[in-house]
C-alpha cells in the first residue's frame, strides 16, 4: 500500500497538496512469501508525465525529500508488514508522479512479484488558498 498525505492511492486516485506543505509519504510492504526476503533498497523518484511518451525526471528545483528518497531495508519476516515513512515538498504548482523502484543487494532472494505491482501514484500540487 502506498498512503500520500494520508490517502490510500489507487490507480485511479488523484491526491492533492499545497505548494510549500510537506506532504508524509508511506509505504506499507507486506511479505505474504513463506521466506524472509532482503536486504533491499527502496527509491521514490518524482517525474512529469508530458503525455506524448516524455516523462521528466529532472525535478530538483519543483520537488524536494523531506529526508532521504531511498529506504534501506534489512528484512521483510514470512505474513509481517514493513512500513516507511518519509516527506514530500513540492515548490511549484502541477501534476507529478511518483515512481518507486526497489534494488536487490542479495540477487538469490527473490522479492515478492506484487511489489512490482504497486499503483501509479498521482498529486497534484496546488497553490495554497
Amino acid at each position: 500500500d502506498i498512503l500520500v498525505d494520508g490517502k490510500l492511492c489507487d490507480c485511479d486516485i488523484v491526491v492533492n497538496c499545497k505548494v510549500g506543505d510537506p506532504i508524509p509519504l508511506e509505504v506499507k510492504l507486506t511479505n505474504w512469501s513463506k521466506h524472509s526476503v532482503g536486504p533491499f533498497a527502496l527509491t521514490v523518484t518524482p517525474y512529469q508525465d508530458y503525455q506524448n511518451g516524455v516523462h521528466n525526471y529532472e525535478l530538483q528545483d519543483a520537488i524536494t525529500f523531506v529526508g532521504s528518497n531511498t529506504f534501506y531495508i534489512d528484512s521483510v519476516k514470512p505474513t509481517k508488514d514493513s512500513v516507511y515513512f518519509g516527506a514530500l515538498l513540492f515548490l511549484y504548482t502541477g501534476d507529478f508522479y511518483l515512481n518507486i523502484k526497489f534494488h536487490e543487494d542479495n540477487c538469490s532472494r527473490e522479492l515478492p512479484l506484487s511489489w512490482f505491482c504497486l499503483p501509479s501514484v498521482h498529486i497534484r500540487a496546488m497553490e495554497p488558498m
